[in-house]
Formats: structure tokens, C-alpha cells, sequence
């Protein structure tokens, strides 16, 4: 088994000095990556800017990146020789167009506008072969989660979601639930983030377990 995972923001210049991000610490991601090397999964961490530092572990392989276009080059690298890619990054949706960024914007009393075009959907650009899986990730409020986590399911052609709610971004523990889509479901009371990245992978392992015996079959 080998398992990618992405975690982090992402940072789109505004300038060399500015930046648009998130608040995304890495935390999950990496704790993630952490519990898939003590699973004895060979695993490569893709990881953003982040306050924490990444996890050591013989089995891992850390790779950085601040923009989306960083993080879709590492994706083309790396992707091909892995089974499962779980996209935990918090990819920015908008960055100023290639080409467009000044050395450094001068303050000006009358404010500042900005012309943002979207950035690519990384996900639903990969390609992928028959016994290659994708789980995304949704961060939203609690009253919309679960319809928009099952939207993103759909339209980024993900085999499984993790919807959580956005109170546990940068907080120690979470509450989420798991969309496959084969339309069944996991979820699990809120623990610390550890916790929880033990209890995603033991799920993602009966998952590919009954995938497997069904012949592939998502």
C-alpha cells in the first residue's frame, strides 16, 4: 500500500510580499500521514504552509509546496505510483492570473482591487487507473455539510468524502462522517484528530478489503 496525502493551505502571491491563504494548520493531514506509516504504509506527504512541523517516520516521504500549481506538479509526480490519495489541503479557489503580480503593490488610501481568476480543480484533473482511489474532503457549515459534501462527491467523481464541520479547523479534535460513493456512510463521535486518523484509515482498509473482494467494484 502506498497512500498520498495532501495537507495545508495554499498560498497565492498577491505580490512578493502578500499573500491570499487560509487558516488551515495541516494538523489532520499529518496526522494522517503519521497514522498510515504506523499501519506500515509507505506514504508520501504533500504538505503546505503550515506553524507544525511534519511528522518522521522511516516509511514517509515529505514533500513542500505553497501555491496550487506547486501542489498540481507534485501531483503529477507522485500520484502515478501510489494506490490512494487523500486530499486534505485546503487548495486556495482563486489566485491572482499567471503573469499579473507586481514586486510589491505600494499601499494606497482608496484601497486596493483585485482581478482573481479560479484556480484549477486538481482533483477532477487527475487521472486515475482501475485500482486507484480518491477521497476528498469538505469543510463547511454544519447546516450545508452533508449536501455539499455529497455534491463534491458527485461532481469531482470521488470515491469517498470526508465531511467535516468548519469549527474544526485549527481545533484539536473532530466530528466527521465518511460519504462513499456506493451511498453508504460512516461516522464516528468527536475525538482528538490522532483518533481520528486512526479510525479514517482502519475504515479506508475495510473499504478497499470489500472492493477488492467484490472484484473492484467501487
Amino acid at each position: 500500500m502506498h497512500l498520498l496525502i495532501t495537507a495545508g493551505p495554499t498560498h497565492e502571491p498577491i505580490d512578493d510580499v502578500r499573500y491570499l491563504g487560509n487558516r488551515s494548520s495541516g494538523q489532520l493531514g499529518m496526522a494522517i500521514a503519521l497514522a498510515s506509516c504506523q499501519r506500515a504504509w509507505k506514504t508520501t506527504l504533500l504538505l503546505g504552509p503550515s506553524a507544525h512541523q511534519p511528522p518522521t517516520h522511516g516509511l514517509l516521504e515529505v514533500h513542500r509546496f505553497e501555491t496550487t500549481q506547486e501542489l498540481s506538479d507534485l501531483l503529477d509526480q507522485h500520484w502515478p505510483s501510489c494506490q490512494v490519495l487523500l486530499m486534505a489541503a485546503a487548495v486556495s479557489d482563486y489566485r491572482l492570473p499567471p503573469g499579473s503580480r507586481p514586486a510589491k503593490t505600494p499601499r494606497q488610501d482608496q484601497g486596493l482591487d483585485l482581478h482573481l481568476e479560479s484556480t484549477p480543480d486538481l482533483v477532477a484533473g487527475l487521472p486515475r487507473q482501475n485500482n486507484q482511489r480518491i477521497i476528498g474532503f469538505a469543510l463547511e457549515e454544519e447546516a450545508e455539510l452533508k449536501r455539499r459534501a455529497l455534491e463534491k462527491l458527485s461532481k469531482k467523481k470521488l470515491d469517498a468524502i470526508v465531511a467535516n464541520p468548519l469549527a474544526t479547523m485549527n481545533a484539536p479534535d473532530i466530528n466527521a462522517e465518511v460519504f462513499f460513493a456506493d451511498g453508504s456512510h460512516r461516522s464516528t463521535e468527536k475525538q482528538a484528530k490522532t483518533d481520528f486518523a486512526h479510525w479514517l484509515l482502519e475504515e479506508v482498509a475495510d473499504w478497499l478489503e470489500s472492493s477488492a473482494a467484490a472484484g473492484g467494484d467501487k
